[in-house]
């Protein structure tokens, strides 16, 4: 099959709009950081003004979405990002939602759940809601992506804080953190005493 450039020069059709280069631009850096971008970082990566930055999603969130691809683009809290199309998360969790599972134990499932419902959050504060050390499986997470250093805490030291990463919301088919379940009132209550210890603590 010729190429788009081949097909281009001979003069033949090519099934389908050719994006903008400004477009392709944002779907490389989109694909490239592997995490949500916000339209002021898409602006100065492309040099882009913010009509030409809006644009350019504009046009590559209708592309997606005209012709059937296996990502949608969407946007959460002003940041974009590519996830698995919605119609295909039944299939994907066959061959993605088990595999975390298997490969995290049950502490760290835990450990990852206080990082997605707390972040940006602490090691000390993750240690202080699990009443452990969680050294090494903080260490594992990072390890295996699911989540990353988000910056630091202003406080003596200025220790990580973690958020989670964009592997996460894909192996657990969440368009993002927004999406997450809502925690019951019991593990609430868990997570405020914890946060109030932690201020008074300051």
């Amino acid at each position: 099959m010729k190429g788009k450039a081949e097909q281009l020069k001979s003069g033949q059709k090519i099934p389908g709009p050719i994006l903008s280069v400004e477009a392709r631009l944002t779907e490389a850096f989109l694909f490239l950081e592997n995490e949500p971008v916000s339209l002021e970082k898409l602006m100065r990566m492309g040099d882009f003004s913010q009509e030409v930055a809006t644009e350019a999603l504009s046009e590559l969130k209708e592309h997606y979405n005209l012709y059937m691809h296996g990502m949608d683009l969407v946007e959460s809290q002003g940041a974009f990002q590519f996830v698995p199309s919605s119609d295909l998360h039944d299939r994907l969790k066959s061959c993605y939602g088990k595999r975390v599972d298997r490969r995290l134990s049950k502490a760290a499932l835990e450990t990852l759940s206080i990082v997605a419902y707390s972040q940006p959050v602490t090691r000390r504060e993750i240690d202080n809601i699990r009443g452990v050390t969680s050294d090494t499986i903080v260490r594992l997470l990072r390890e295996r992506e699911y989540i990353k250093v988000v910056g630091r805490k202003d406080v003596p030291g200025h220790p990580c804080l973690y958020g989670t990463s964009r592997k996460f919301l894909y192996e657990f088919n969440l368009s993002s953190i927004s999406a997450l379940p809502k925690l019951s009132d019991i593990d609430r209550q868990r997570f405020d005493k914890v946060d109030e210890q932690e201020k008074e603590a300051l």
